[in-house]
């Protein structure tokens, strides 16, 4: 496993995002951002990405684009001080598919389920 690769797992896991609110962490540029889906960011999602639940079925069916998971992680990052949307798709891909399961999980089943 490369380094990146590696400091980006180990990011994600020391996240500070609270799961509770249907946050999930993404390690972005060396540094562990917050992704969080809040109202405004799943409507600019779905103004770039189309229908969420269209979204949501496209992933469940292993269909979702690699540019529709970056763009879903762009739209959802509570802070973008000095990030790059480049930057989101570079640590993407840094994580792999497989590394981009828990907080796609995480978003897609805020965006099903809701607060609790």
């Amino acid at each position: 496993m490369s380094r990146v690769r590696r400091a980006a797992r180990a990011g994600a896991e020391r996240a500070p995002a609270n799961r509770l609110r249907g946050e999930a962490a993404l390690a972005v540029a060396g540094q562990v951002r917050v992704l969080r889906p809040s109202f405004a960011a799943l409507v600019a999602a779905e103004d770039e990405l189309g229908p969420l639940f269209a979204l949501v079925e496209r992933a469940s069916d292993g269909r979702l684009r690699l540019a529709e998971l970056a763009g879903l992680f762009w739209h959802c990052l509570a802070e973008r001080d000095g990030i790059e949307r480049e930057q989101v798709g570079e640590a993407v891909t840094a994580l792999g598919l497989a590394g981009c399961a828990a907080p796609l999980r995480a978003l897609l089943g805020q965006i099903l389920q809701g607060r609790g």
